[in-house]
């Protein structure tokens, strides 16, 4: 179906393929920027655990058979579905991860919401000249965040994991981008840096550790979390006990679904609706949390 087609029927078919995904906030965010707009979204999760490259295939074949507009692409498999699809964006098939998958004429086209979504998020943060931003974790949305940086021509990236070739690989892609460098420890990337983003899932509930020391934060500098559960992570917390700036993972979540809503449907959604929806969904997690 063309993207008019979906506007012309109001109804919308779109998900998540991933694992866990019990706690995500985007079938909210989805449903009421469709509703908004005066269409039906059912915004499916679609949890599947340890699948290999031949379960990847049939979750994907159905996407394709079953009238899906498309269906986003969360952890652990950003990276696994990029050779099973039929055509990849640049800026997806520059990163080897697709966040996104948009079905269309009976193909599959990855692209990556994650890079543009957070490009949007963080530009407010960035200075005009010198930034040396540390990203820490290099796999799917780390892989993202650091393309989205270096987009908004970070001056001084660097990148740290510890598996140090998954950061070698991620920044051998970076050197067509501007470059980054590979940081030996978190404490060699974040010597001297303005900011800092964690790109892995430390943090994320049940989850309590911390991606680096609070020792290596101060005021001067600002710290991003790709991590939205909780939303004040216990870096964002050792962060804001600092002094210095902070960026939860609410606006990479919320510009990173406008983004995918707007590949699959041709409309752009409201990020205000998406916001609300999102709040609402972590309003009431973190009562639940608390009440457990």
């Amino acid at each position: 179906m063309s993207k008019r087609g979906y506007a012309a029927s109001k109804k919308l078919l779109t998900g998540l393929i991933g694992a866990p995904i019990a706690h995500s906030a985007s079938p909210a965010m989805h449903e009421r920027a469709a509703e908004a707009l005066g269409l039906r979204d059912h915004y499916q999760l679609i949890e599947v655990a340890g699948a290999d490259a031949a379960g990847l295939r049939m979750m994907l074949e159905g996407v394709r058979r079953l009238g899906f507009a498309g269906v986003n692409v969360t952890y652990p498999y950003k990276e696994a579905v990029v050779p099973l699809l039929d055509e990849l964006a640049p800026g997806a098939a520059a990163m080897g991860a697709v966040n996104t998958v948009v079905a269309r004429d009976g193909r599959l086209i990855g692209h990556n919401t994650d890079t543009t979504g957070f490009a949007r998020a963080v530009a407010p943060l960035l200075a005009p000249s010198g930034n040396a931003v540390a990203v820490i974790g290099t796999g799917g949305v780390g892989k993202a965040i650091a393309f989205a940086l270096a987009s908004l021509k970070v001056s001084d990236l660097r990148i740290f994991d510890s598996e140090t070739a998954r950061a070698e690989k991620l920044a051998s892609l970076l050197a067509r981008h501007g470059g980054a460098t590979v940081a030996k420890s978190v404490e060699d990337a974040l010597d001297g840096a303005t900011g800092l983003v964690n790109g892995t899932p430390v943090g994320m509930l049940p989850n309590r550790g911390m991606p680096v020391p609070a020792t290596l934060l101060h005021e001067k500098m600002w710290v991003a979390d790709a991590v939205y559960s909780p939303l004040i992570t216990p870096l964002l917390a050792a962060a804001q006990a600092k002094g210095a700036r902070m960026m939860t993972g609410r606006e990479l979540a919320i510009y990173q679904a406008a983004d995918a809503f707007e590949l699959f449907t041709g409309l752009a959604p409201s990020t205000e609706v998406m916001g609300e929806a999102f709040d609402e969904v972590m309003a009431a997690r973190s009562a639940a949390y608390h009440a457990a």
